[in-house]
């Protein structure tokens, strides 16, 4: 019986592909920090595949030429682009913003997770308005999302 079951369970994973392929893929939200409410805030989600070996150089000492892609060609076109709430309004930052925003963001990720990606990885960075002549700044979030091949 114990032979029986081993030699079951065997079959069973050689029919199984061991080597899946993962896919992974980043979702990037923009939100404005810059005051009065003048900033543009979105989520983006690019709808194209690109190569980024099509794009990539390697430097040498015997073969330093520079990399000549034109950045025309890794322009994506087709993407999905989500209106989001800038966080500043005329009277300064807007909390309901902010919420609107989560709201928004959750219901992406739910929708992703729904269409069986996996959310593997989250990263921020913010620029921020740094004195009195800047006013400019960004607060970026990268969701790297995971699936298996299908």
């Amino acid at each position: 019986m114990k032979k029986l079951l081993l030699v079951f369970t065997i079959a069973l994973f050689s029919f199984i592909d061991a080597s899946a392929q993962v896919e992974y893929k980043v979702v990037t939200s923009v939100e404005s920090i810059v005051p009065n409410g003048l900033g543009r805030s979105r989520i983006i989600s690019a709808n194209e595949k690109k190569d980024y070996k099509e794009y990539t150089s390697t430097q040498t000492a015997e073969d330093n030429t520079r990399n000549k892609s034109k950045r025309g060609n890794i322009r994506v076109k087709d993407f999905d682009e989500t209106k989001l709430l800038n966080f500043y309004n005329i009277g300064g930052i807007r909390f309901q913003n902010i919420a609107a925003n989560d709201a928004v963001i959750s219901s992406k990720i739910n929708t992703m997770v729904e269409e069986g990606w996996e959310l593997a990885f989250i990263t921020s960075a913010v620029e921020s308005d740094s004195g009195k002549d800047d006013g400019k700044g960004i607060f970026i979030t990268r969701y790297i999302f995971k699936r298996n091949n299908k």
